[in-house]
């Protein structure tokens, strides 16, 4: 059971700048109407209209949140948050069935996508290759030069993906891209000599696509919070290929993979042990190696049963519309309902570093509504949908003074909010509550393809990227006692492994396995 005490973590996470020099401000006293919650203008003497938001009780004092009520809620939200792991084993049965079914057919909620990526990379490929790596937070543009023996050298540059880029038009989305990937090789290639040949490209584009062979994909639909038009249902390679003619960049797209799919070769280049590749950031998916006998629905293709390709699950989607078998509350609700794909993504949007902070924001407004804190503070700034980010809760968790100063300066910092030490510890309990229940959900995910491929007894490594596994506080550990959890001692033998960069690397090998391919006449099933 989580407590609430005055001790943070040992994590040694520095202190942000903002909280340098932290003095409690002392509370001012208003004379209110007596209603939670209220706003209105006042007119000053310039004639314009001051807005003015508030919370507050008749006869309250601040600060009145004590230890003991902060135990009283924190209990309340242990129940709805804890997973048991009876109830992980449910669920990994469920899940696994749901793998199962994704196999046999299109157009199942968990997709489980062919990839055409056939088998592991023999380590020996060589060769310099470009990756362009579409995220849901950044655009990452990569060269990838491949040494063989499992050694490689990457050079990069990121861009941040604005929140209006992510709903405009779908080609202007690709000129962009375009343009990035032509910036980066004015700036890294000019050396190269080309001699009139195009540079072969990787393209990382990390949303659910049908794909008939490598070089192409049907876009199933968006996720992470991308809702860009007229790009569903396009082969998106295609209007990429269209976007890089149009700015004259020297490429070509040899190869269209998934960023899971891409940390699943790639660790599996460097870590022969690998067997499935996880992201766990601002969404969340899973790929592994699939005997082709077991994937009836490309049977038609006359592959050799006895060969092996990546699937690319796409199980941010497990549980979606009829939402039978994970623990939503309330909250979760909320933000499903009010998303822009209701219904979806179910998986996803109870563990991705997308919704963990509106999670937790949706329960601090229930509490204002009720009352519980922040009487007679203005808390308008904490009202607005996404506004607490998840980044936030790991900051919390990691918080290492005694009087929680890095949680008081989120709260002043942020949103001009006073907190009380009792509220502090609350936050922190409550941060790690969300934090945990996404970590064991995660682990049931990981638990299903084991149990399915038949992993246990042997144990295998989980190659995981993504900035919820590397940077949030403890979530690699709550990932394995989730594991130990469904399976017991036996779950020790299932290793997460940190994959960082995994998505351009892999992007770039299996480019290069592409080419092997070609060269060997076996395309267009390549």
């Amino acid at each position: 059971m989580t407590t609430i005490d005055g001790s943070g973590p040992g994590s040694g996470v520095s202190t942000p700048p903002f909280l340098s020099s932290i003095s409690r401000r002392t509370s001012i006293s208003l004379s209110l109407p007596a209603s939670r919650r209220g706003s209105g203008t006042v007119p000053t003497m310039t004639g314009k209209d001051l807005p003015f938001h508030h919370r507050t009780h008749e006869d309250e004092e601040l600060p009145h949140a004590t230890k003991k009520t902060m135990a009283d809620h924190l209990r309340k939200y242990e129940s709805l948050f804890t997973l048991t792991p009876q109830r992980m084993r449910m669920i990994v049965d469920a899940f696994e069935e749901t793998l199962d079914k994704g196999l046999q057919k299109e157009g199942e909620v968990v997709p489980m996508i062919p990839t055409f990526v056939f088998g592991w990379p023999r380590g020996s490929e060589t060769g310099s290759y470009l990756a362009l790596d579409l995220g849901g937070t950044n655009l990452r543009v990569c060269l990838v030069t491949l040494a063989g023996g499992g050694k490689f050298e990457i050079t990069q540059t990121k861009y941040r993906l604005s929140e209006e880029q992510k709903q405009e038009e779908g080609e202007l989305l690709f000129d962009f891209c375009a343009k990035c990937l032509k910036t980066f090789v004015d700036s890294y290639l000019a050396d190269f000599d080309l001699q009139g040949a195009a540079i072969p490209l990787g393209f990382t584009f990390s949303y659910p696509c049908e794909q008939e062979r490598i070089d192409h994909g049907r876009l199933i639909r968006w996720t992470k919070g991308f809702g860009n038009p007229n790009v569903e249902g396009y082969d998106v390679a295609a209007m990429f290929r269209a976007s890089l003619a149009k700015h004259n960049v020297p490429v070509e797209l040899v190869s269209l993979i998934n960023d899971t799919t891409g940390t699943l070769i790639a660790s599996q280049y460097v870590n022969p042990r690998t067997r499935i590749g996880v992201i766990f950031g601002t969404g969340c998916n899973a790929a592994y190696m699939e005997r082709i006998g077991n994937i009836p629905k490309i049977k038609h293709l006359g592959l050799p049963d006895d060969g092996e390709m990546a699937i690319n699950c796409e199980w941010g989607a497990f549980d979606s519309f009829t939402h039978e078998h994970l623990p939503r509350t309330k909250y979760d609700i909320d933000i499903d309902q009010t998303s822009n794909k209701p219904d979806e993504q179910a998986f996803e949007k109870l563990i991705s570093g997308r919704y963990l902070g509106e999670i937790f924001r949706l329960v601090i407004c229930e509490m204002i509504d009720d009352g519980s804190i922040f009487l007679g503070q203005n808390t308008y700034k904490i009202e607005k949908p996404y506004v607490l980010e998840t980044a936030f809760l790991s900051l919390m968790e990691a918080d290492p003074t005694e009087e929680l100063l890095t949680v008081v300066g989120i709260f002043t910092h942020f949103y001009g909010l006073e907190t009380t030490l009792a509220e502090r510890q609350f936050f922190r309990a409550l941060a790690k509550l969300i934090g945990t229940r996404a970590a064991r959900l995660s682990a049931c995910g990981i638990a299903a393809i084991v149990s399915k491929m038949g992993y246990l007894e042997q144990g295998c490594d989980v190659a995981a990227d993504g900035s919820l596994y590397s940077k949030y506080p403890g979530f690699p550990d709550r990932v394995h006692q989730g594991l130990f959890d469904i399976f017991g001692p036996k779950g020790n033998n299932i290793r997460t492994v940190h994959a960082e960069d995994g998505s351009g690397v892999g992007s770039a090998i299996i480019a290069a396995m592409t080419n092997e391919r070609r060269a060997a006449g076996l395309f267009p099933h390549c």
